[in-house]
């Protein structure tokens, strides 16, 4: 019995966030196509996890016969954490873009799963090859040729973090322009918002399924 992971962390809830409708079509698409699978969800902006601390931190790296109160509380709220990615077939994270990166709440959940010699910089991770698909939805466009080209932090640095520190398999959707139905002057933009929208949630179904055969074959 495969295990989906699915993490949404917009503020905005149900179908007022691009990120949300988009996690939730790759997720119902995954429990039709796997009936007998297992869906853990977690949303970070309804019950957000606790930012990194020193506690938390440094218990990672000590013997644990030496970790203080403050250290073995902070650590086992990470290790529950990092034990809920581990048993995970496969991951779908939302991550809207704000103000050019990523929630805060979804940085102090990848904090925590990062720890170094478990999921992180190690070939003994479970987590190594582990499918993982992100829904970094934007407001307006950040793609290649774009004026704001430059701004796009969000697909890089996911990438480097759970494709090249984590070791996971990485794939991105990318509802953009967002912003295009409430913002007078992107008018002009709201059929490539739409478009965008559509063609988001067509993939989402599509690689939802090829998740699913995947850990089949």
């Amino acid at each position: 019995m495969a295990t989906l992971l699915h993490i949404d962390s917009s503020v905005f809830p149900n179908e007022a966030s691009a990120s949300r409708s988009v996690t939730d079509a790759f997720s119902r698409t995954w429990e039709e196509q796997h009936p007998q699978g297992k869906v853990i969800y977690r949303d970070l902006a309804a019950d957000p996890v606790a930012h990194i601390t020193a506690d938390a931190h440094t218990a990672a790296f000590a013997d644990p016969a030496t970790h203080t109160p403050a250290q073995v509380a902070a650590f086992a709220e990470r290790v529950r954490l990092v034990e809920e990615l581990e048993q995970a077939d496969a991951v779908v994270i939302g991550a809207p873009m704000y103000n050019f990166s990523i929630p805060s709440t979804l940085k102090a959940w990848l904090d925590n799963v990062a720890m170094v010699g478990r999921t992180a910089m190690t070939e003994e991770s479970k987590v190594k090859g582990t499918p993982v698909t992100v829904v970094a939805s934007r407001g307006g466009a950040y793609g290649p040729g774009t004026p704001r080209e430059g701004y796009e932090y969000v697909q890089n640095y996911l990438q480097a973090l759970l494709g090249d520190m984590l070791a996971m398999d990485v794939d991105f959707i990318v509802p953009e322009l967002t912003m295009a139905p409430q913002n007078p002057a992107m008018a002009e933009l709201v059929p490539l918002f739409e478009a965008s929208r559509e063609r988001a949630h067509q993939d989402a179904v599509v690689k939802a399924k090829g998740v699913v055969e995947r850990l089949a074959a």
